[in-house]
């Protein structure tokens, strides 16, 4: 829960994205923010995998570009993963949400990318910036160096729609295709050795992690025909 109370009932309420009825925990907030004890670590060394999978599940983290796919399942492919992508293309030209939080958050997103690749045993990390975000690109560049990531590399893809979208993000960043259908089913970015992760999932996971933090807010773009755009922190 994104506030401290107490919880009142679980009833169905009209669930805001898809206008279906769900399941839904009524909570009476107590406005006090009063949190449960978060346990802080400084250093994933001595963390197994399974033990940072779980706490990503624990944390209720799902994918933050869009489709919101549980990350721990998108983390557990049946198949090899040599590259990860970390993808921040943006999706649409007036959203600026991850171009914000490369610049403003950037060691906790390549942080959350290591998380990612320990859990995966990814051999390559790219991270995919647009070249219509220079300041986001030496941000993270720079954070890369200063940690002397071997395996972490920025690749700069020119700003072009649809960029953002997972499978021509793939074939932009590695030439490989991923097929259509494989084995009577819709083919996945795994099938073909990948995993594709937004900047702002990898932010999230760093926020779980390291800080103890579950996935109760997250960074939106606020635009369009209204009097002061801009980017905002909002709780979930």
């Amino acid at each position: 829960s994104s506030v401290s109370g107490t919880v009142l009932s679980i009833e169905e309420k009209i669930h805001p994205s898809s206008g279906l009825k769900r399941d839904a925990i009524v909570i009476e907030s107590d406005n006090k923010d009063k949190w449960i004890d978060r346990k802080k670590i400084n250093d994933i060394s001595d963390f197994k995998k399974d033990e940072l999978l779980q706490i990503i599940r624990e944390s209720g983290l799902v994918g933050l570009g869009g489709a919101a796919f549980p990350t721990h399942v998108k983390l557990s492919p049946k198949n090899k993963i040599d590259t990860l992508i970390l993808n921040g293309c943006e999706c649409e030209p007036y959203i600026t949400s991850d171009h914000r939080l490369m610049v403003e958050e950037g060691e906790k997103i390549v942080k959350g990318a290591e998380i990612f690749a320990k859990i995966l045993d990814a051999e390559n990390v790219l991270v995919a910036i647009e070249d219509n975000k220079p300041d986001a690109i030496l941000t993270i560049d720079n954070i890369i160096k200063d940690y002397d990531l071997k395996n972490f590399k920025v690749l700069k893809t020119e700003t072009k729609y649809p960029h953002g979208f997972e499978k021509t993000l793939i074939f932009l960043a590695t030439g490989r295709e991923v097929p259509l259908v494989i084995e009577n089913r819709a083919g996945l970015p795994a099938d073909v050795g990948v995993v594709v992760q937004n900047v702002g999932t990898a932010k999230a996971a760093y926020d779980a992690v390291y800080e103890g933090k579950p996935i109760i807010d997250r960074v939106i773009t606020v635009t369009g025909d209204v009097k002061e755009p801009k980017n905002l922190l909002v709780r979930i």
